[in-house]
């Protein structure tokens, strides 16, 4: 059935057409909670090992668009089944994996670096429960603003890549950052409203949306605080 008529359609016992959302959200928080651990599993043993910390920034850029989009289509393809689940978890493994290249230079760089971490982390947990809780009173549809904002996500990725090929400013980076930080913000509140609403009933599917938004907006942040406050050594 048509998303927009979903999302038209009034709640009645928190239940759209038979799926009861507020179950659908139970689940996705309990998922996107477990999908933290083997983001920070991912993470660890990427700094620890320093096996991507020497990669260059071309084959960087090509593992994570082969092995972020691949797992993916994994998710969705056994979205409706216990593999959707398992596929999640390798996906944020390999996110945290990935992650690790940007952790390990906050962390031999900066001598505040372990201090910059976790306040980017606090500040991603503060915005995630700020927004969801946002999601919960607004009322007007939200689909045009996630339109908007996902233009300007894919013009950032593009203005992204030519600064890491070609430019290198670290002006325009932390302008994207900025950017970006406001975007995901709103895309947090924008998918949780998603699965109230019963635009999304798939636990699974709503966990990797989340997850990415959260994901995103702690790397961007991050990205900030070591700019503005980062002390090198």
């Amino acid at each position: 059935m048509d998303r927009n008529v979903q999302r038209l359609d009034m709640l009645n016992g928190g239940a759209v057409y038979g799926v009861d959302t507020h179950k659908v959200l139970r689940n996705t928080y309990w998922l996107l909670a477990l999908s933290m651990v083997p983001t920070v599993l991912g993470a660890w043993l990427g700094v620890a090992t320093g096996a991507l910390a020497h990669m260059a920034n071309g084959p960087a850029v090509l593992l994570f668009f082969v092995g972020a989009f691949g797992l993916m289509f994994g998710v969705q393809r056994f979205r409706n089944s216990s593999i959707g689940v398992a596929m999640l978890l390798g996906f944020t493994f390999f996110m945290g994996l990935m992650l690790s290249r940007l952790l390990a230079v906050v962390l031999g760089g900066y001598s505040n670096g372990s201090s910059l971490i976790m306040t980017a982390f606090g500040g991603t947990a503060a915005v995630f429960f700020g927004m969801a809780t946002l999601a919960t009173v607004v009322k007007r549809d939200l689909s045009g603003l996630a339109r908007f904002l996902m233009v300007g996500v894919l013009i950032a990725i593009v203005a992204s890549l030519i600064n890491i090929f070609f430019l290198q400013s670290s002006a325009l980076m932390l302008t994207i950052s900025t950017a970006m930080t406001v975007v995901f913000s709103l895309f947090v509140m924008i998918d949780v409203k998603r699965v109230i609403d019963g635009g999304e009933t798939n636990y699974i599917m709503a966990t990797l949306s989340i997850y990415l938004d959260l994901y995103n907006l702690f790397q961007n942040l991050l990205v900030i605080l070591t700019s503005l406050t980062g002390d090198r050594r």
